[in-house]
């Protein structure tokens, strides 16, 4: 029997607005008929769409809501205009009520964050949290964190972000003791910057029963599945995903080209079509859309603001794997076992 919880959605966020977010919901709930949605948004704009989906309107409630962030919205401009009144603020403020198990939105990313922040606040323990993404590889997926909530990290955040992306790998991919890597420069210990030569150290020494630290990682091992938790800084870690993002885009364009270039070219992507059908599906990053914000006290989800329906919809499914598999209180429990271990390590010190 399908696990029922509630997402809280964020109605009008994104490039598309309601259009997809609706979309991506029934195309959810086919797959996690379980699921319960309460909609934010300008009823105007949401109910006639809603109209279309007659399964998701039967699981869903609709609450109006005066205000909509928009894309260009300053962070503060969202927090000073939107409390209280949009349907992001309000998305997030049902989990914190326990309305909902967590929200997803498409909407601005700086204004969610600064929005989830406000309201949820950090957990104990937790100076800042973190972004992660779901990363494809040659073996199956990874985690990536953190992929722009922070511009830089010292040692202590570094392993924040360890232990929380260790908590997410079990939660989604059912794994004991998740491999954890650090991205560096080289997988010599003695380079890289010292926050995260210290953080290794610090990881290596520990001993966490639920992770398993691999030690540092480069660059090329993030397409390799390495690893199954890749830690990083905000800054480098965007950079790396949206490379990422571009270069498969780029292949897709050349080979695009490249089959149309000839009558023969044509006819050999015909009878290879199943095989590039595969490749295309290896490569459609709406699989893995849904970036997570970790270290909240609730489940916030964010969606690329220009994805499809299968994308909203994959960000939702990521979402509720999370809330059903207990990822808050994996990463309560990790953060309270490390720092007893720190702290007995200091008292023999």
């Amino acid at each position: 029997m399908a696990q029922s919880l509630t997402v809280s959605l964020d109605a009008m966020g994104g490039d598309h607005g309601p259009e997809i977010v609706l979309a991506g919901a029934a195309a959810a709930l086919e797959r996690k008929p379980g699921l319960r949605f309460v909609l934010y948004g300008e009823e105007a704009a949401v109910s006639s769409i809603l109209e279309r989906h007659v399964a998701l309107k039967s699981a869903s409630r609709l609450i109006d809501c005066e205000i909509t962030i928009s894309m260009e919205d300053k962070p503060s401009q969202a927090l000073r205009r939107g409390r209280w009144k949009s349907g992001m603020w309000r998305a997030i403020e049902a989990v914190k009520n326990g309305e909902a198990d967590f929200c997803v939105s498409a909407g601005n990313t700086g204004a969610l964050m600064a929005m989830s922040k406000f309201c949820l606040r950090t957990m104990a323990g937790i100076e800042r949290p973190a972004m992660a993404a779901l990363w494809p590889t040659l073996k199956g997926e990874s985690i990536v964190l953190d992929v722009g909530a922070n511009i830089g990290a010292d040692a202590g955040q570094l392993i924040d972000f360890a232990l929380m992306g260790s908590a997410m790998a079990r939660a989604l991919y059912d794994l004991d003791r998740p491999t954890v890597g650090l991205l560096n420069i080289g997988v010599e210990e003695v380079k890289g910057m010292e926050e995260v030569r210290e953080a290794g150290q610090i990881l290596r020494e520990s001993k966490m029963p639920n992770l398993d630290y691999h030690g540092f990682v480069e660059g090329d091992d993030l397409g390799r599945g390495t690893v199954d938790v890749v830690v990083t800084e905000g800054f480098s870690g965007n950079i790396a995903l949206k490379t990422a993002e571009g270069t498969a885009r780029q292949i897709g364009e050349y080979l695009r080209a490249a089959m149309n270039r000839t009558l023969l070219a044509r006819i050999g992507y015909f009878f290879a079509k199943s095989a590039f059908d595969h490749l295309r599906e290896k490569m459609d990053p709406r699989k893995v859309n849904g970036a997570v914000f970790l270290g909240l006290n609730g489940i916030v989800i964010k969606s690329h603001g220009g994805t499809d329906a299968e994308g909203f919809a994959a960000a939702i499914e990521i979402g509720h794997d999370m809330a059903a598999n207990d990822i808050i209180d994996k990463i309560e429990n990790d953060l309270r076992y490390f720092g007893d271990i720190r702290s007995k390590d200091a008292a023999k010190d």
